[in-house]
């Protein structure tokens, strides 16, 4: 089984499945709040509506996950792949997006020349994500 602890160390949750990606994905309706994700492999996850406060998904593959109105207060995603990922309605408000992945090649060159990307966010969300990457919005 899957044992997933808590940032502190305590456990937050023992199942019978045989990887990360699989017991988060299954219990994501479950308290995965402060949740220890580091370097998880949850890549085409459907985490969609989990509840991820304060969890620590520093250098976790979430590449192509769903992450559609999960809740990522205070997540640290320090250096963790998004690419391809789903955040459209997800709350990022204090996430440290630091180092993390967020596009590839072809990615930066679509936002920056108009050309459609993968990764998605709400257009309302723009000034928060951009903050939580440190980049200040000037009017």
């Amino acid at each position: 089984g899957i044992t997933i602890y808590k940032r502190d160390g305590s456990v937050l949750l023992h199942t019978d499945c045989s990887t990360t990606k699989e017991a988060v994905v299954k219990n994501r309706g479950a308290n995965l709040v402060d949740a220890n994700l580091g370097d998880a492999n949850l890549g085409d996850a459907n985490l969609r509506g989990a509840d991820l406060r304060d969890a620590n998904l520093g250098g976790a593959d979430l590449r192509d996950a769903n992450l559609g109105g999960a809740n990522l207060v205070d997540a640290d995603l320090r250096g963790a792949n998004l690419r391809g990922a789903n955040l459209v309605d997800a709350d990022l408000r204090g996430a440290d997006l630091r180092g993390a992945n967020l596009v590839d090649a072809e990615m930066f060159h679509a936002l920056f020349f108009g050309r459609g990307g993968t990764t998605r966010i709400a257009k309302e969300q723009l000034p928060d994500f951009l903050k939580a990457l440190g980049i200040v919005m000037e009017e």
